[in-house]
């Protein structure tokens, strides 16, 4: 009887994982990746309505149009759109400073803070 249970069990799990597998597999993206270039992303800093709203992260292009409500002209962080603002993401900073891609001084400390490094004098 166990012997029994144990095959019927082994049936369904593999049955179960074959179903995983067509499920799993890999996707074509449905619209081609575009680029864009710093003037071409400016564009899209949600100043001009009906345009969609695009900010940019570690060189990735987000489309957060959805969220007009907080990247939109006047909203509150409408400071990171229309840019690369992977420093300000990071830092999750507002200022004018860090709306930059630049990361070079950023590290992370043992205890998990981020911290910016000082020059040496």
């Amino acid at each position: 009887m166990a012997t029994t249970r144990t095959c019927v069990l082994l049936f369904v799990l593999s049955a179960t994982l074959a179903e995983e597998d067509v499920k799993l597999k890999y996707k074509a993206p449905t619209k081609p990746v575009r680029l864009f270039t710093e003037e071409e992303l400016r564009r899209y800093d949600g100043s001009q309505e009906g345009q969609p709203i695009y900010m940019a992260v570690k060189g990735v292009v987000f489309d957060v149009t959805k969220g007009k409500e907080f990247y939109g002209k006047d909203a509150p962080y409408n400071a990171l759109v229309g840019k690369d603002s992977t420093r300000a993401v990071a830092k999750m900073s507002l200022d004018p400073a860090d709306l930059t891609s630049d990361t070079v001084s950023l590290v992370c400390t043992p205890t998990g803070k981020l911290s910016v490094l000082t020059p040496l004098h």
